[in-house]
């Protein structure tokens, strides 16, 4: 039996999977792809980050990971009936963890955050009736809380459905819980909520950048149109992976929802900004918060002037800037009881990201798949 995880080719998904194999557990992924070759090198790019030599993730591959191609929007996941039926016989829970995070797509979020979630629970009910499913972990978010502004969020107070949604993505990710908890009673469930996932505490890597350029193109600015006593919620994504994995094996978990989150712990902008000063011998920005109006503003208008990298950092700020002027954070209390740990500050790995993003281009060494392997998987 193993563990059925969706997303493992995105960016928590690959650490999740990474930390499942690393203690041991046998996965069923599911990989959009023409042939087991070409999922098995999609794996390798995703996952090379984790297992920066070959022989280590091959070996995973081939002794522990069942490579399923189809696609979560698709009905049965795009499997034939006999591929669905083994991918249901020999599942024994599930982490679901494919989204898209395409905030501006209404139509990209109904799909993969919708439909997706759908046919994922689908597959869960089907595993139940064959055998019993031992658990069923679905990764939500925090922008699920809406609208919010000055406040701390426990994990019972954030679904509000009169609060407005900042956008489809936590619009999606807010009614993806309700089909869980509504479709899969009687099977145990829990949800986690990431704030923001922003690299890892251990090394400066990273793959995901998006939202490593938004912080980039800030603090490149003398004056920050901000106030420097609002906190910011941000998560390693180390922690986040930890996190799921330990509650998604813990039987019984305590409770059914947590925030992944750095909670009452989370840094103000002048903590942070004074760790990356001192970090790279610098002076300190100016804080104008009067200027986060004409700020916007100016942001929406670099975000249409074509391609290059200030509006791209533009039109990235652009869709993250009501995370970052909110100073909500959410209570991690449940987690960190958990765990028995805090996740690290961002002020503590900040310096080490920012630069390797910026040396890389924000662009991720990726090394193709070698020659000398072949062809890994009929």
């Amino acid at each position: 039996m193993a563990i059925f995880l969706t997303g493992s080719t995105g960016y928590i998904g690959s650490y999740v999977a990474a930390r499942l194999l690393e203690g041991g557990e046998r996965l069923n992924v599911l990989v959009r792809a023409g042939s087991q070759q070409e999922a098995a090198e999609r794996l390798w790019r995703a996952w090379q980050i984790h297992f920066p030599e070959f022989g280590p993730f091959a070996e995973h591959l081939r002794e522990r990971v069942t490579v399923f191609t189809g696609d979560v929007t698709l009905p049965c996941l795009g499997l034939e009936d006999a591929v669905y039926g083994r991918l249901a016989t020999s599942s024994e829970s599930v982490i679901h963890v494919a989204a898209t995070l395409n905030r501006r797509s209404e139509r990209s979020c109904m799909n993969v955050n919708l439909r997706g979630t759908m046919e994922v629970i689908q597959l869960a009910r089907r595993a139940a009736q064959l055998h019993g499913l031992r658990r069923f972990s679905h990764v939500s978010t925090v922008a699920v809380a809406g609208h919010r502004s000055h406040e701390v969020v426990s994990e019972d107070r954030s679904i509000d459905w009169e609060r407005r949604d900042y956008d489809p993505y936590a619009r999606t990710k807010k009614f993806s819980e309700h089909m869980v908890r509504e479709m899969l009673a009687g099977i145990p469930i829990t949800i986690f909520r990431p704030s923001i996932v922003l690299g890892d505490s251990r090394r400066p890597e990273t793959t995901q950048f998006d939202m490593a350029r938004a912080f980039a193109f800030l603090a490149a600015l003398p004056v920050l149109p901000l106030r420097p006593t609002d906190r910011i919620d941000i998560v390693p994504a180390d922690f986040v992976a930890d996190a799921i994995v330990t509650l998604h094996r813990r039987n019984p978990a305590a409770h059914d929802v947590y925030h992944l989150s750095s909670g009452r712990d989370s840094q103000t902008y002048l903590q942070i900004t004074r760790a990356l000063a001192e970090a790279r011998g610098s002076g300190k920005p100016i804080f104008a918060p009067g200027l986060e109006g004409p700020f916007g503003g100016l942001v929406n208008f670099a975000a249409g002037l074509g391609s290059n990298p200030v509006s791209r950092g533009a039109r990235l700020l652009k869709v993250f800037w009501p995370y970052l002027i909110w100073n909500t954070v959410f209570d991690n209390s449940r987690v960190v009881a958990e765990m028995g740990r805090k996740p690290a500050l961002f002020s503590s790995y900040s310096f080490g990201l920012l630069r390797f993003s910026r040396e890389h281009r924000f662009r991720y060494p990726y090394r193709e798949w070698p020659r000398e392997a072949g062809v890994l998987v009929p």
